[in-house]
């Protein structure tokens, strides 16, 4: 008998749909024919046929926005204007990669003895990939896109929070044209995810935990599949004493309580020299205090509900543990007396690196403020973690005139601005926050075959 998959509003604690789980031989099924419209079809597609089904795409998310937006809120609890501009980041994506993945794919010469060099760049196969519930679409498509204009079919298995997303997913491409198969959804849960990393895909692509990434490493490897891993992040805020504290201050509030506080590259440590911490605090604080936590489908609401109750359990957790080590809360702190899954945008001070909100990832509303001595500390501080995905420095000129982005350990540094996804820039991780890169020309290399063609 398969699994049932429950989904539930975070909003309002009511049952949305059932779903019901693929079995495990069904995912060898669903890898087979996704190969077999690999083989006789999608790869002899030309790429411009592909980028006009990708314009295609776009056109249709960008007319349908509001309803699948909405989709995104009901299922996951992102506030409706965020969820919107998601959608409008997954147009973006398609029309970046139908402008430019005919040039990243083209053949490179080579200058050797040989009559004639040159790589070119074939699509691997079969793409398998793991997505997770805190960015529905666009997890999917930044993923998805490159490994489609490559040339490669897809097989997604979305997280069992959001399976309406990822049969939303499906309809899209297949509404926009793109022939049947070449992406599909399979439902289930992590041992599904686990299945698709046995089966008989080329390569495999997961977002999530730590945990999670080095499980489906660990099987992938057996076979000698090919795996992209983009995990966990506690991306430092580093805000020195000759930052625009202001700016930094209402930056800050936006990285750290976008999506609930629910992302992987939100601003989870902020480090600040002493000489303006206080300015900071007080100016960070009267910002949160603006946020309006509430229903999400309201467009005035700028904070919604965690994914799952169990998650402010874990928030609760590691609150208290650094509260016991003589981490102070200046605000929040609390679930609110209302329906649903919130959690009360929190501020905690006087934070050490060796506590629990420091030293593990806090996926929810809460900033922990951990003072530096000066900006050589402020950077130590940064590195000091398992993670190394992003990371945010606020400095009007001593970063830059000291270079401080080669001292950070980290697979994105954004001076000045808050850490953001953008099709133009490599994304991903070093150290436990993940191997291998999306987006770009280096996302979409992960998944081609780099050929050594040499002619004599």
């Amino acid at each position: 008998m398969n699994v049932k998959i429950t989904t539930i509003n975070p909003a309002t604690e009511e049952i949305l749909a059932e779903y019901e789980a693929i079995s495990p031989n069904q995912v060898h099924h669903e890898v087979a024919d996704s190969r077999n419209v690999f083989d006789t079809i999608w790869k002899k597609f030309d790429i411009s046929e592909r980028a006009k089904l990708l314009r295609k795409l776009s056109h249709h998310l960008d007319q349908r926005k509001e309803e699948y937006a909405t989709t995104i809120t009901m299922e996951m609890g992102k506030p409706i204007s965020e969820s919107i501009k998601e959608i409008e980041k997954c147009s973006w994506v398609c029309d970046y990669y139908a402008d430019n993945g005919k040039k990243f794919l083209e053949p490179k010469n080579l200058e050797t003895e040989a009559k004639d060099s040159y790589i070119q760049f074939d699509p691997l196969g079969v793409i398998g990939c793991i997505m997770p519930w805190n960015f529905p679409f666009w997890q999917v498509l930044r993923f998805c896109v490159p490994a489609l204009i490559s040339g490669n079919t897809v097989v997604l298995k979305h997280s069992s929070v959001c399976p309406l997303s990822g049969n939303t997913l499906q309809s899209a491409l297949e509404e926009s044209g793109f022939p049947k198969g070449v992406f599909r959804h399979i439902v289930g849960n992590y041992t599904i995810g686990e299945e698709l990393a046995k089966s008989d895909v080329d390569a495999i692509s997961i977002t999530g935990s730590t945990k999670a990434g080095k499980r489906v490493a660990q099987i992938a490897s057996k076979n000698l599949h090919k795996f992209i891993l983009e995990l966990g992040g506690s991306d430092p805020f580093i805000v020195l004493k000759d930052a625009d504290v202001s700016k930094a201050a209402k930056a800050g509030v936006v990285s750290r309580f976008l999506n609930n506080g629910q992302s992987c590259i939100a601003a989870k440590r902020f480090i600040v020299e002493q000489e303006v911490i206080e300015e900071f605090t007080k100016k960070f604080i009267e910002h949160v205090e603006d946020q309006v936590l509430g229903n999400p489908l309201d467009p005035k609401t700028t904070i919604g509900p965690l994914v799952r109750d169990d998650s402010r359990d874990i928030i609760v957790e590691q609150i208290a543990k650094s509260s016991l080590n003589g981490a102070k809360v200046l605000l929040g702190g609390n679930v609110p007396k209302m329906r649903g899954f919130f959690f009360n945008p929190t501020v905690v001070a006087e934070v050490t690196t060796d506590m629990p909100i420091s030293r593990e990832e806090v996926f929810g509303p809460v900033a922990p403020i951990i003072e530096a001595r000066n900006a050589i500390e402020a950077v130590k501080f940064a590195n000091d973690t398992e993670f190394g995905l992003g990371s945010s420095i606020w400095s009007e000129k001593y970063a830059k005139d000291n270079n401080l982005a080669k001292d950070i350990e980290a697979g994105m540094v954004f001076i000045n601005s808050m850490v953001v996804s953008d099709p133009r820039v490599p994304f991903g991780g070093i150290k436990n926050s993940g191997i291998g890169r999306e987006l770009s020309d280096y996302g979409l290399r992960e998944f081609v075959n780099v050929k050594s063609v040499i002619m004599n």
